[in-house]
């Protein structure tokens, strides 16, 4: 596996005189008119994808004991999206834009139309052909982890705890389930009483399909910044992970520094990038899948009878 194969503007001449990024760019942009929330389901996709083998779409695909029929996927959205990018690139472009390469231009596009600024994103990678449930099950750090076991989780995909803390920042932006927070309604240490009192009237119990914003500032629950930081910091974090942070003697000042910071977009972006570039496959590995949803010989099968 290469990282260093990954450019910005890999596809520039590739399509002929499409950009497209931007074609990418047009079907986000239309989504972020009809549903906000769907533009943290990017972000939270391109993180699930990148997690679980590394950025390779392999989330995408479609099957019984496939990586999005893991319990921790089963609540991500945003597939349909990267289906209508897949559809509007193989018109113009048919055979060159990699899924996974999708996912990480859609984030990107999902960042910026959520307010966190613009980041320069890496292309070139190819999709994997191998998605599995068991792989995601094992990998995927979950909402009532520690804060030691979160810093391996990112440690061991090449990242810091400073990038495990910058990229938990997209909890400023989309919600939980309440069944993501049965731990978390009888355990609410550290946390204030504004926040035991939220979570609790919003996740009675059998209300496990309710929803609570994962940023609890009224004033900008679908905006990236740094109010996630702050919100930590009056004890008002909503997963039991994101109030370990704020408690944990290494990743407090951490912190208190994005808190009251004026650059947290682009950090955030550069370690959205530095995500980018994990597990990812390229020059003759894997595939250009021809669809999101299946590896390139289920589609000639398909087509062939």
């Amino acid at each position: 596996m290469s990282h260093g194969a990954l450019q910005v503007g890999f596809y520039r001449g590739k399509c002929g005189f499409a950009d497209v990024e931007a074609i990418v760019g047009g079907v986000v942009s239309a989504q972020f008119f009809t549903d906000p929330s769907l533009l943290a389901s990017l972000i939270r996709l391109h993180f699930h994808d990148c997690f679980v083998n590394g950025c390779d779409g392999s989330i995408l695909l479609d099957g019984p004991d496939s990586e999005k029929t893991a319990s921790p996927n089963q609540s991500v959205r945003g597939y349909e999206i990267i289906d209508q990018a897949k559809d509007a690139v193989e018109k113009i472009c048919p055979g060159v834009v990699s899924c996974a390469d999708l996912i990480a231009i859609a984030a990107r596009d999902a960042v910026f139309l959520s307010g966190g600024g613009i980041y320069r994103v890496q292309t070139g990678r190819r999709d994997g052909l191998v998605s599995s449930a068991d792989i995601a099950n094992v990998t995927l750090p979950g909402p009532s982890i520690t804060v030691p076991q979160a810093i391996a989780a990112f440690a061991d995909k090449g990242l810091t705890a400073v990038d495990m803390v910058l990229l938990l920042g997209a909890h400023s932006v989309g919600v939980a389930h309440c069944s993501f927070l049965s731990e978390r309604i009888h355990n609410f240490k550290g946390s204030d009483q504004f926040t035991v009192n939220t979570l609790r009237s919003r996740c009675p119990i059998n209300a496990i399909e309710n929803t609570v914003n994962l940023d609890q500032n009224p004033f900008s629950p679908l905006v990236l910044d740094n109010s996630y930081y702050q919100n930590i910091l009056l004890r008002r974090g909503v997963l039991q992970i994101d109030q370990e942070l704020g408690m944990n003697r290494f990743t407090r000042p951490i912190i208190a520094n994005l808190a009251n910071s004026v650059d947290f977009p682009a950090r955030f972006g550069a370690a959205m990038v530095r995500l980018g570039a994990v597990g990812v496959l390229t020059g003759t590995q894997g595939e250009i899948r021809s669809s999101c949803r299946v590896v390139n010989k289920a589609v000639k099968k398909d087509k062939s009878g």
